[in-house]
């Protein structure tokens, strides 16, 4: 552990956490001072009576990301959002906005920050029951001081993005749950800041609601680009929704990761029992199993130079790509041969075997069928149709084995 002063990351980076630490209650002064030199949750409960709900938490979210906090109860991680915005006051630590040191702004400029730049959307809507929805959602708005029709227009706006068009003019109390919190997140999306922060907004819905509402933020995510910091206790939802997870314990980050390597990684006997209910063959993707072609041809290379680089180098086949890099099919050695019986031409002149090629976030219960009627490599793709790596049969053989010891009972059963 160190306290030494850090400063922002370059890089893309929107928020910052450095160092950060929260006392509650006792003798802050005194805890803070034991917690800096590593003292245990339990020991500065014991002596000071204080509670330490952060500990030394330092982390970077990326601009654009679905940045994922994850724990049981009482591990810190609404502690941690609400010190984000300082809606609770960190008791040591720096927390960063881009160039701006949130953790040194006087009152004028965190009201200006709360206002513009991070929007929150709390569990239990917070929604005020005396106003209707499209007031509800262009509050924000008003108490910045946007002339009234401009924001209906953008609470209307921020309803359709969230599936409410034409319910603006309800009253909260005629809604369900499931649309009090679309009205939420509405709110939030209404006021246009670049950072959301999302303290598990979808807990107290029920497991088809919240499925629905899950998927709803993934697509208006794709579209919209923010930065959010969402916190959760549910696994599965981490996982699905998370461009990266942090898991808390105790107030300290004990793993931060894709999800993929959280669940295939485990740092320790924690995380492994927390994931270990996790169906790997639904978490494996292409990407995470790729490796780079080794050998690819293209479309406009005489046959006779790519039959040749494939007899060197032992090579069966390769994948062909175009002057665009996108995948166009395959070739094998046999076809070569006997295409160079009738004379030397391009590549791109043969009938290509149309490989199902997969793109990099397809899991592997897509990837075992194509495994299992194929006999040479699958191409992988990006969302241009760009080739970007192949998954030989062997790599997906050996994570097929994975995933079958995963069902197994033993895993994530904590170490003797």
């Amino acid at each position: 552990m160190t306290t030494e002063q850090r400063t922002p990351s370059e890089g893309g980076t929107t928020v910052t956490v450095r160092n950060l630490f929260k006392v509650f209650g006792g003798n802050e002064e005194g805890a803070m001072a034991r917690a800096v030199t590593g003292t245990t949750k339990e020991a500065i409960q014991e002596m000071h009576g204080s509670v330490l709900a952060l500990s030394d938490v330092s982390f970077d979210v990326k601009a654009g990301e679905l940045f994922v906090v994850m724990g049981l109860s009482g591990c810190g991680k609404s502690t941690l959002i609400r010190c984000i915005n300082r809606l609770i006051e960190p008791s040591a630590g720096e927390v960063w906005l881009g160039e701006r040191e949130i953790t040194a702004m006087d009152e004028t400029e965190l009201r200006e920050v709360r206002r513009g730049s991070i929007a929150m959307v709390f569990q239990h809507y917070g929604l005020l029951p005396h106003r209707s929805v499209v007031e509800n959602v262009s509050w924000g708005l008003e108490v910045n001081g946007v002339e009234k029709r401009h924001r209906r227009e953008r609470a209307e706006e921020a309803l359709a993005a969230v599936g409410l068009k034409g319910v603006g003019d309800r009253m909260t109390d005629q809604l369900s749950g499931g649309m009090k919190q679309r009205v939420g997140l509405a709110r939030a999306l209404a006021q246009d800041a670049p950072v959301l922060l999302m303290d598990e907004p979808f807990s107290a819905l029920d497991p088809v609601i919240r499925r629905e509402l899950q998927d709803e933020l993934v697509k208006l995510q794709a579209e919209l680009q923010k930065t959010i910091i969402f916190i959760t206790h549910d696994l599965d939802e981490a996982v699905r929704i998370g461009d990266r997870i942090a898991i808390m314990r105790d107030g300290v980050i004990v793993q931060l990761d894709e999800p993929s390597a959280v669940v295939l990684s485990p740092a320790n006997d924690f995380v492994r029992e927390f994931t270990r209910d996790v169906r790997l063959q639904s978490m494996v993707t292409a990407g995470s199993v790729m490796r780079a072609p080794t050998h690819t041809a293209r479309t406009d290379q005489h046959m006779s130079e790519v039959l040749a680089a494939l007899e060197e180098g032992d090579h069966l086949s390769a994948p062909v790509i175009d002057g665009d890099g996108c995948c166009a099919g395959t070739v094998d050695l046999l076809q070569l041969r006997h295409a160079l019986e009738e004379g030397d031409g391009p590549v791109g002149s043969l009938p290509l075997a149309e490989d199902s090629a997969v793109a990099q976030d397809a899991v592997l219960d897509e990837l075992v069928p194509l495994g299992l009627r194929s006999d040479r490599p699958i191409p992988v793709v990006d969302d241009a149709g760009r080739l970007v790596g192949e998954i030989p049969l062997d790599a997906l053989a050996e994570a097929m084995a994975a995933g079958e010891d995963s069902e197994s009972p033993e895993r994530g059963a904590p170490a003797e």
